[in-house]
């Protein structure tokens, strides 16, 4: 009986010889199977400065609808230095797919403001407020906590994501019955402000707020 040698294309065998040679599927290429989903687009998650991923909400809305929270009772405040902050587990946080790093300076950071266009009606937080209030247990006063976004509007925060919405306590030391005033609301200016400058990348800045408002500054030299 003869001997069969089957040819081996030599594209194939130059392939085999070199150190490091990989296969890939076909149809793709060795560089896109790295690549990651452009920051806000619709159904993904945005890449994060920690490797994690934040979640991308539904973006603006032309008429908000009250969002289900989560069940009562099972969401928990944590404390750094004193100040509140959210329960990972049910506020993660929902960046919005109308924002991108790209679109700045029509969106988050054009003259006259974004927010106001895209912020949900009272009627709606009103109601969604009272129902998160009962998922933090939340027993102070209502007129003292903000109804906020973890990751703020004009950080491209999702409008009302109920993953990026909280009730969040007053500071310590808060006069009560004076209202809302919390030391995340300036932490939130400056950052959009570094944002607008290029000093930040919007996904940094929205990374370090989700991970720990009250080092976000620091973490990322701005303070």
């Amino acid at each position: 009986m003869r001997s069969v040698r089957l040819a081996v294309p030599p594209v194939l065998l130059a392939c085999m010889l070199l150190a490091g040679c990989k296969s890939v599927p076909l149809g793709t290429s060795a560089s896109s199977q790295s690549s990651s989903p452009a920051a806000g687009a619709p159904g993904t998650a945005a890449s994060s400065v920690s490797g994690e991923a934040i979640a991308v909400g539904a973006g603006p809305q032309k008429h908000y609808t009250v969002q289900k929270q989560p069940a009562a009772g099972s969401c928990h405040y944590r404390y750094e230095h004193g100040e509140p902050l959210e329960d990972p587990a049910c506020t993660p946080g929902a960046i919005s797919p109308a924002v991108t790093q790209a679109n700045l300076k029509s969106t988050i950071c054009r003259k006259g403001g974004y927010t106001s266009g895209v912020r949900p009606s009272t009627y709606v937080t009103g109601k969604e407020k009272k129902l998160n209030a009962a998922s933090y247990n939340f027993t102070g006063n209502m007129g003292d906590a903000e109804y906020d976004h973890l990751i703020s509007l004009q950080l491209g925060g999702d409008p009302n994501d109920y993953r990026n919405l909280w009730v969040e306590p007053a500071d310590p030391g808060h006069k009560k019955g004076s209202g809302v005033n919390n030391l995340k609301d300036p932490v939130e200016t400056k950052l959009h402000t570094a944002v607008c400058a290029g000093k930040v990348s919007l996904t940094a800045a929205q990374q370090a707020i989700v991970t720990d408002w009250t080092t976000a500054l620091s973490s990322l030299g701005l303070s």
